[in-house]
């Protein structure tokens, strides 16, 4: 079961000093509008072909726009052995209502 991680959770790893691998799976026309630093960006159909650029051992914070596309990209990753696989809660949208309102909602 792929767990949940809210976007303050994720803040505060990094601001600990946390390197999660976090991996937006958003079209690029969707980065150009907002994303976030320290993001590897693969979109949702090219993940399983691009599987081996992603550390397995590794946690793994996956992401979209709302938490839909990147859940179930989360539940292909657990099906393939990646065993630290969460879901940005809210996903962009819920980091820039809670944490940088900065980011242009869509």
């Amino acid at each position: 079961m792929v767990q949940e991680v809210s976007p303050e959770e994720l803040k505060a790893q990094w601001d600990a000093g946390g390197t999660p691998q976090v991996l937006d799976v958003r079209e690029a026309w969707e980065l150009e509008i907002s994303q976030l630093p320290r993001v590897r960006h693969i979109p949702m159909n090219d993940v399983p072909e691009r599987l081996a650029e992603l550390d397995p051992g590794q946690p793994l914070v996956v992401m979209c726009r709302s938490g839909a596309r990147s859940l179930r990209v989360a539940q292909y990753l657990e099906q393939r052995g990646f065993g630290r696989v969460s879901n940005l809660t809210g996903g962009i949208l819920a980091w820039g209502e809670r944490i940088d309102p900065s980011l242009r909602p869509y």
